[in-house]
């Protein structure tokens, strides 16, 4: 049984909350393994399901698994516009202290979203639109979300979405961006060189902790993203991705 989590708390709005919170983080999930995991007879689960997929919060997969539905892309909004003024003092410190763009993208569904930025004051600069979608394997971002997440989970993204070649540089084969997301555990921040533009360096790094896949970023004109700016850039930024950590989970909590 799910545990009543509050005094007179109503428990088949707490099941329906946690299936949805079961589904962004696995991704997809099955009518059994669901089931399973809220302790519910399978016929009862499904009728949770069948009511959130009415109302648009989940959605069935053609291989008959669950994944969460677009009307939630509504409620993101809504927090991404809570999130922003917490995140951009620090994309802002980035940018001015590196002299490059800097930017938030969060994983939604199997797509990263950029949802704030903070530009370079260069007249040539990296410029991504707040809104805009991407593939996780070609971007710095995409990258360093993914190396948060579970290898089952991943091979379920790309599975999904493919791994199309945004350049030449993108990396379009599970093993190789497996043994990249290792090096990225280890490194603790993620890179993309023209694997997203031809000629754009982005250094990214995630945000630990927070029940929302998220990921900032630093991005240029390679010929000013050297290797030596990375080396500035790569402390600066894990120590902003820890310090927006803290903040966000101080609102959530």
């Amino acid at each position: 049984m799910v545990e009543n989590r509050t005094s007179g708390s109503v428990q088949s709005v707490e099941r329906a909350f946690h299936l949805l919170e079961l589904l962004a983080d696995s991704g997809d999930s099955s009518l059994t393994e669901l089931s399973a995991a809220i302790a519910v007879p399978a016929p009862t689960t499904h009728r949770f399901l069948k009511t959130l997929v009415s109302l648009g919060y989940v959605r069935q997969l053609p291989n008959r698994h669950y994944g969460l539905g677009l009307k939630l892309a509504r409620l993101a909004g809504g927090v991404d516009s809570q999130f922003g003024p917490i995140v951009k003092p620090h994309l802002d410190t980035l940018a001015r202290e590196i002299g490059e763009s800097a930017n938030l993208a969060v994983l939604e569904g199997d797509m990263v979203v950029y949802i704030a930025q903070s530009p370079s004051a260069h007249a040539m600069r990296m410029f991504t639109e707040v809104g805009h979608r991407a593939h996780t394997h070609s971007t710095g971002v995409g990258k360093a979300i993914l190396a948060g997440l579970p290898d089952d989970r991943v091979a379920r993204i790309v599975s999904r979405v493919g791994m199309p070649a945004a350049t030449e540089q993108s990396i379009t084969d599970l093993t190789k961006l497996r043994a990249e997301l290792k090096r990225i555990r280890r490194a603790g921040y993620a890179t993309d060189n023209g694997e997203q533009e031809i000629g754009v360096v982005c250094y990214a790094a995630g945000i630990p902790d927070v029940p929302v896949p998220m990921a900032i970023s630093v991005s240029g004109p390679a010929f000013r993203m050297t290797k030596k700016l990375g080396k500035e850039a790569v402390p600066l930024l894990i120590s902003e991705a820890r310090a927006i950590s803290k903040e966000l989970l101080g609102v959530l909590d």
